[in-house]
């Protein structure tokens, strides 16, 4: 079922059993599960095994972390389409303009990936009740699975989380509290509670697991291309899980032999809210970790994020595939939601909104090439925030007798 061989340690690569339950390294790092890839690859785990497997991000099973498949909880998570973007791609001057869409997935986000290898290795380690700090569509994610699965999932997000995430949690039973404040003061919170209360904590990095969900956005952005890799991937970044994951992905295809030893891996790119970019701020200053953002404020709140656990992670990937990072002002995430919209039909999220802008940005400064494959890839459905667009309807008044 999987080649999962053991935990290392992302900052100083101390190594713990797979099998064992465990947050973080003894150092306070984040553990990134490893895989026997070599015997992976002798096993026939290849492109052309994945013909006729299941339509979700489990046909990677065998660098997956669940080791028996009855412990797998899904609810059809993954394989989100990678579609072309050709009226916004002529409008700002990039014709090979794409959108991997995770707005498709189960709870509307890309959070089932994190939260469907999360919970499920959580189960098979016999874990009975998690929680965790969320901003909104974690906690909506990690709560749908974890009823699924029968684990009790304890919430504490801002008093501005989105109210459709609230909902969300509370309707699939998930016991949600709020705090005046960000999700950093959440976070500790929970640090401060879970071991009190019996809960498995499963903060951002705070556990091995949803990364490795997160990561397949990376491995089905080469197989819907044909095994050929894109120019560039553009991520809203907060917590940063997802652009390590891809990073990580693209690292385990390579050794895999699936990719090209002296394969030109894609640009990543960070984008950050110029309302909280602890992490630009640091790329540009040449820092390999990031100071806190005080007062952070964006109506992307998906990655308002004050400080990232794995802020030297997202650093590494930019800087090891020449990528880079920037900041959008909320006016143009605005101005990139409406065009994505009414170009292409798209009423995607706004953290998915920001990267319009700042392809926009990139082009204008000449980092990016017209010519080049440039992937966005969107993080969430925009219908899971009802009031982003505040539109007013033209009222008719009809003779009733007609």
């Amino acid at each position: 079922m999987t080649f999962l061989s053991h935990l290392e340690c992302g900052r100083c690569a101390k190594t713990y059993d797979a099998d064992l339950l465990r947050n973080l390294c003894d150092c306070g790092g984040p553990l990134l599960v490893r895989y026997d890839l070599k015997a992976a690859a002798a096993s026939g785990f290849r492109p052309a095994a994945l013909a006729g497997r299941v339509s979700s991000l489990w046909r990677y099973r065998e660098v997956l972390p669940v080791r028996r498949e009855e412990n797998i909880i899904t609810l059809g998570e993954g394989m989100t389409p990678l579609l072309p973007l050709r009226r916004l791609g002529e409008a700002l001057g990039l014709p090979n303009l794409m959108l991997k869409d995770e707005g498709l997935n189960p709870t509307g986000t890309f959070k089932a990936r994190g939260a469907a290898t999360g919970i499920s290795r959580a189960k098979e380690l016999g874990v009975k009740a998690v929680a965790m700090p969320t901003n909104g569509n974690a906690g909506g994610a990690w709560a749908s699975y974890g009823a699924r699965a029968g684990i009790s999932v304890t919430l504490v997000m801002p008093t501005d989380a989105p109210a459709m995430s609230v909902l969300e949690a509370t309707a699939v039973g998930a016991k949600a509290y709020m705090v005046k404040g960000q999700i950093t003061d959440a976070g500790a919170i929970i640090g401060r509670s879970a071991q009190a209360n019996g809960w498995f904590e499963a903060a951002t990095l705070k556990e091995p697991w949803r990364i490795e969900g997160k990561k397949t956005m990376g491995y089905e952005i080469a197989e819907q291309l044909n095994w050929e890799l894109p120019d560039v991937i553009l991520y809203p970044t907060g917590g940063g899980v997802g652009i390590i994951g891809i990073y990580k992905a693209l690292l385990e295809m390579r050794e895999l032999g699936w990719l090209p030893e002296n394969v030109k891996l894609p640009r990543l790119v960070a984008v950050q809210a110029e309302g909280c970019q602890p992490i630009v701020k640091a790329f540009q200053e040449g820092k390999t970790v990031s100071e806190k953002w005080e007062n952070a404020s964006t109506v992307a709140q998906g990655i308002r994020v004050p400080k990232a656990l794995g802020d030297f992670l997202v650093l590494e990937a930019v800087r090891a595939t020449g990528g880079t990072c920037v900041a959008v002002a909320d006016a143009d995430t605005m101005w990139g939601l409406e065009q994505i919209s009414r170009l292409e039909g798209a009423f995607i999220c706004p953290e998915g909104a920001s990267l319009v802008a700042a392809a926009r940005m990139l082009l204008k400064d000449g980092w990016l090439q017209p010519q080049e494959r440039v992937v966005l890839l969107n993080t969430g459905a925009g219908i899971k925030y009802p009031d982003i667009f505040k539109s007013e309807l033209p009222v008719l008044e009809i003779d009733a007798t007609i």
